[in-house]
């Protein structure tokens, strides 16, 4: 067992929650994955986030989204230091010395706001600006169920990445 692991399964509920939080932005989320300790490794964790995630309301969803600052920006309202430094460095791809292409992103990331009403997740790591955009404006033309799917299914995999490096921390 890691390090991490052993001293996050020796937390009061309230402090392990906190702790996770910023992996995901959902407190029902962190608490979800609090109350399934003691978790043995890895897999045991990514397991426990994908039973947490199936618990999920749109509302616990949409907190996790709200954590999350749009493409190319890497602050959002409502996310911790920890969250922000995890976005700047998932993001690092969707970075674009080009005038037009962070004209295009800011676009479409206001289209996509004002037909969802959320910002737009996905995971960008890996990912150039060029394949976010290009997901962006694919995923403008779902339906509002299949985007809100969509959406939890990119949360649920920056949340694996990021448990990864919580434990490696």
């Amino acid at each position: 067992m890691s390090e991490v692991l052993a001293r996050w399964n020796r937390l009061p509920s309230k402090e392990a929650a906190e702790e996770v939080l910023p992996c995901c932005g959902s407190n029902s989320w962190a608490e979800k994955m609090a109350a399934q300790r003691p978790i043995a490794d890895e897999t045991a964790l990514l397991a426990a986030c994908d039973m947490a995630c199936t618990g999920l309301v749109a509302s616990d969803w949409l907190e996790a989204f709200r954590s999350h600052p749009r493409i190319g920006e890497s602050i959002s309202a409502s996310n911790s230091a920890r969250s922000a430094a995890w976005s700047r460095e998932e993001q690092r791809g969707a970075e674009s010395k080009d005038d037009d292409m962070k004209t295009m992103m800011t676009e479409s990331n206001r289209t996509y706001e004002e037909r969802f009403g959320r910002t737009f997740i996905i995971c960008a790591t890996g990912k150039s600006s060029v394949e976010i955009l290009d997901s962006l404006r694919r995923r403008l033309r779902n339906g509002d169920s299949a985007e809100f799917y969509e959406a939890a299914e990119q949360q649920r995999q920056i949340t694996h990445l990021r448990l990864k490096k919580w434990l490696s921390a």
